[in-house]
């Protein structure tokens, strides 16, 4: 049956505008998002593969070499096999930097702008051939049906046409940041079309050539030369190089990378991929030799690349129109999608980086109308390499030329992702050589033949081969020679250390580690004041809230990590807008770090930390019981019951635990990647002054928070590792909130003075006493003294007892309502004399020690750092400890002298002396060697406590004698004027 033109386009222009409704109304969200996220959309999507090469090249393919067809869907089907394993980590770096093509993942892994526009110019060389194989596939197969003579100015038309469905599709939105949800959902349904369509053909070559599978066989049977033409070519082993070619071009051919990776809805979709677009490519394999073998058993009336048309015009009826529409399907998705891959390459790598941006421009109107002049010259590129070149070859010649061009592409694509050591250098070596290789063996040769280089040619001993002979020894001549450039020239010349830290982030084994580097910048305004100039400020604006966005930061931040994440941002998305070399160089050039010399470097271990928690459950084996050791100790950090501070060598904030947070009212979240001392009033100013004080130990220093005393014990420790993974030169500080600790020494010492008090009760009784009789019977004397002179000496009398009665008032009410925690908050200069003396008055007022014999040795001279009541309570505890162990025969002397920056105070008796078993025990609470009923065990870690508050020490010796004895030193801080 014959067509007219009109109705082939027709067909063409109405499926073509199903697919955008198809589009639309995805893009609307009339379909719900569980359908356009589900694995079968991603699956059906990468049919995209299946070119009009796999509806009409494949067959011709088997007619000329037989199984060797196989290959086209072996190399697919291997590449998805392996997904987790190849594709996995190309789609979580595409992800993570916003990568659109494998030229942007060059330029990124390879920190080279020419790397990226290289990797543009050989690729868009090498698809050439493939689109033209489109265009003609279309406009030949309209020419079989229709019976018109030339097929190039259908060409024409159906390359305006698919120009303006490809902007449609695709070139609506400035960025590719954006998914193309509704594209994603036409192209699995311009899958399904095709895999149904082709199906169909096959079908009616099995039941309306044949009559069903049993008469195949039979036909089969009768012509056993078919199945041998099948097997013949296989034995030339040229089979292996076109594998690989088809393997590779599944991964690197624009239209797979952006369907694959760019346009992933769904990453898990990817397992899912992994068996089930194999699946599909399976069924289409075996539609193949079915109507190989109908169009050769019904005389089709078309070349081989066009069996599944002949099929449908022997049959009759509209069986014909299935295998347009199969090509169609192929030939339009194809187009659509790889002109949408290839302008977004040429605008990132060639038309960007030769353009600079100004001020002032409406950015994102311009890069659209970019991309879609880009698609139109595109398209136009492909129509004349069709008119030139590519109307005497057939698809599977056109088709070859691209799948080996995609060869060139391994070598930096394994140095990508597998091997670190790779450089640009050797990149641009290696695709230089390969590409040459291609270029002048096979490429001209097939498509000039009068431009062939015999010389060369014959040099590599490829003169007289052609066909599969040609393309193999091609393919691994080329392939060859460009890895080997590449691993020599990289071996040999230096990286950069920017090309280190993305082969780094790139390899597969690897995670990001940034560093923590100081930005210039130290706003979130001052970020839009820097860009403001490449972008505009309009532009600027925009970039940056919708990296606040993303990161679900405020405005207002200005935390040093969090700059540091808004860049990485930042220059993420406009990978995406502009492309990766654009947008780190722009980065570089607006939004610099200061000078290395000028700061540290070392990692940035929070956001390595939030990283592994993401790959969680990506690790296993050694790897998982590593991160499970690592999780243990930073829950036990976090949970310690001390505050613990951990700070990067610039006094940035990268830990701070839940005793912290509880501590200071003020969340992780908020201090993470802040600088020590951007903390609020008080804390920031109090725990800088501490870390950059020489004294690693602050005992217990107090702090006023909300009008509330607060006491602290804080100490520090430097961080000496080595490399930057250790953070060296950091600090950790750990805080101890000692409170409740201080009130709790503070009642006991209180009640200690009241115990005290008690028992000097009848002692002040009895001192008391005696100048309360003396007053009354000088007062008596009075009334019979009529001497002036005799009177005024009595009431100096009088005066004198009354004011001894005052002291010793004084000293009890003083003692007892001394050392609370407001009273003790300053330490003034002490006279260790004057507080021994009164020490030992005190003493003295008790029954039991009124007739103890003290001796004070200490010189007038000798001044302490310290609180005195606190001090007195040492003293007294210490003389009456004494007192208890001696008989009032036995001196208890107090000596004192300087050492260095310190006073040595010893309080030596001759006593009964300290149980040797008590030594270790001594200073702690409620260890005690008195009689039951005597002591409580408190006085001596009270001492301990105070002498450690006042920065000193104290230890013990005993016996000091034959018969016993002990001797307490004392170490306090002399005070600074009496040096």
């Amino acid at each position: 049956m014959v067509y007219s033109v009109s109705e082939l386009i027709a067909i063409a222009g109405g499926y073509l505008l199903f697919l955008f409704f198809v589009a639309w109304i995805t893009e609307r969200g009339w379909l719900p998002a569980h359908w356009v996220r589900h694995p079968a959309v991603y699956v059906f999507s990468l049919g995209v593969y299946a070119s009009a090469w796999a509806v009409y090249g494949s067959v011709g393919y088997a007619y000329q070499y037989g199984y060797n067809f196989l290959s086209y869907f072996l190399g697919i089907s291997g590449v998805f096999l392996l997904a987790p394993i190849l594709l996995a980590p190309i789609l979580r770096l595409t992800a993570t930097y916003q990568l659109s093509s494998l030229a942007d993942l060059f330029a990124f892994r390879y920190r080279s702008r020419m790397a990226g526009a290289m990797t543009t110019i050989i690729m868009l060389i090498g698809v050439l051939p493939l689109l033209a194989l489109q265009l003609k596939a279309v406009a030949e197969s309209i020419q079989i049906l229709s019976g018109t003579d030339d097929p190039r100015s259908l060409a024409a038309g159906f390359c305006m046409m698919m120009v303006i469905f490809a902007i449609l599709f695709g070139a609506r939105h400035a960025t590719a940041r954006e998914k193309h949800e509704g594209l994603v959902v036409a192209i699995a349904t311009e899958s399904l079309i095709k895999l149904v369509a082709f199906g169909a053909v096959a079908l009616l070559g099995l039941y309306g050539v044949f009559d069903g599978p049993e008469s195949l066989g039979q036909w089969l049977d009768d012509h056993p030369e078919m199945l041998s033409r099948l097997y013949y070519p296989l034995q030339d082993g040229t089979w292996h190089s076109m594998i690989m070619a088809f393997f590779v071009s599944a991964v690197v051919l624009p239209h797979m990378f952006y369907m694959a990776f760019t346009e992933n809805l769904n990453p898990r979709a990817l397992i899912t991929a992994s068996w089930a677009l194999p699946l599909m490519f399976l069924v289409m394999a075996l539609c193949v030799p079915v109507i190989l073998w109908a169009a050769a058993a019904s005389n089709a009336p078309t070349s081989p690349d066009y069996y599944a048309l002949g099929i449908g015009l022997v049959t009759g009826g509209h069986g014909a129109v299935l295998g347009y529409l199969a090509g169609l399907a192929g030939a339009s998705g194809m187009l659509i999608v790889a002109t949408l891959a290839l302008s977004g390459m040429c605008l990132n790598h060639l038309v960007l980086p030769a353009s600079p941006l100004h001020q002032g421009q409406n950015l994102y109107r311009n890069l659209l109308w970019t991309r879609r002049i880009l698609i139109a010259a595109i398209l136009a590129l492909a129509y004349l390499f069709y008119r030139f070149t590519g109307a005497g070859h057939t698809l599977v010649e056109l088709g070859v030329l691209s799948f080996v061009a995609t060869l060139q592409f391994v070598p930096g694509l394994i140095g990508a992702l597998f091997w670190p050591s790779g450089n640009r250098n050797g990149l641009f070596a290696g695709l230089t050589v390969g590409f040459l290789c291609w270029l002048l063996l096979l490429l001209l040769p097939i498509t000039y033949p009068s431009w062939q280089l015999p010389q060369l040619m014959e040099l590599l001993g490829m003169r007289f081969h052609t066909g599969p002979d040609q393309w193999h020894h091609v393919a691994i001549a080329s392939v060859s020679a460009n890895a080997l450039v590449f691993a020599i020239v990289s071996i040999v010349t230096p990286m950069s250390r920017a090309e280190k830290n993305a082969a780094e982030a790139c390899a597969v084994d690897s995670l990001r580690r940034p560093y923590r580097w100081e930005l210039e910048a130290k706003s979130v305004d001052d970020f839009i004041d820097a860009l403001s100039q490449p972008l505009g400020p309009i532009t600027a604006t925009r970039e940056v809230e919708m990296a606040l966005r993303d990161l679900r930061l405020p405005r207002t931040e200005t935390r040093p990590y969090a700059l540091r994440r808004l860049r990485d941002q930042l220059e993420t998305n406009l990978s995406g807008l502009l492309g990766p070399s654009v947008s780190h160089q722009l980065m570089d050039d607006h939004l610099p770090y200061l000078p290395e010399e000028e700061q540290s470097s070392s990692e940035d271990i929070q956001f390595i930390e939030s990283r592994l928690e993401q790959y969680r459950d990506r690790l296993s084996g050694l790897a998982a019981e590593l991160d499970g050791l690592r999780r243990f100790h930073r829950q036990t950090l976090l949970e310690l019951p001390m505050g613990v501070i951990s700070l990067g060598a610039d006094d940035e904030i990268i830990g701070w635990n839940q005793a912290m947070e509880a501590l200071t009212n003020i969340s992780a979240a908020d201090t993470i990647g802040s600088r020590l001392s951007d903390l609020v009033d008080p804390w920031g100013e109090f725990f800088t002054r501490f870390s950059r004080d020489d004294n690693p130990h602050q005992p217990q220093l107090s702090l006023e928070v909300q009008g509330q005393t607060r006491w602290l014990s804080l100490h520090k420790s430097s961080v000496m590792g080595i490399g930057t993974a250790e953070q060296a030169g950091g600090q950790v500080l750990v805080i101890e909130d000692i409170t409740e600790l201080r009130h709790m020494e503070a009642h006991l010492a209180h009640n200690e003075r009241l115990a005290s008090i008690g028992r000097l009760a009848a002692g002040v009784a009895h001192e008391i006493g005696n100048p309360v009789t003396a007053i009354a019977c000088l007062a008596q004397n009075l009334d019979s003294e009529s001497d002036a002179e005799e009177q005024l000496e009595t009431s100096q009398q009088i005066l004198e007892q009354t004011r001894r009665i005052t002291r010793i008032v004084e000293s009890l009410v003083t003692f007892s309502h001394s050392g609370g925690i407001k009273q003790s908050a300053h330490h003034v200069p002490v006279n260790v004399r004057d507080t021994v003396d009164e020490a030992i008055s005190l003493l003295l007022l008790d029954p039991d020690h009124r007739l103890q014999q003290f001796e004070n040795h200490c010189a007038n001279d000798g001044w302490a750092h310290g609180d005195p009541q606190r001090l007195l309570q040492v003293f007294i505890n210490l003389l009456g400890n004494a007192a208890d162990a001696c008989t009032a025969e036995q001196a208890i002397r107090i000596y004192c002298e300087e050492t260095e920056a310190y006073l040595e105070v010893r309080v030596e008796d001759q006593g009964h002396g300290i149980p040797e078993g008590m030594h270790d025990t001594l200073f702690e609470p409620f260890a005690t060697s008195k009689a039951p009923g005597r002591g409580t065990g408190l006085g001596l870690a009270l001492v301990y406590s105070i002498i450690e508050e006042h920065f000193g020490s104290i230890s013990v010796e005993s016996p000091i004698c034959d018969a016993g004895g002990t001797r307490f030193i004392i170490r306090l801080p002399i005070h600074a004027a009496s040096l």
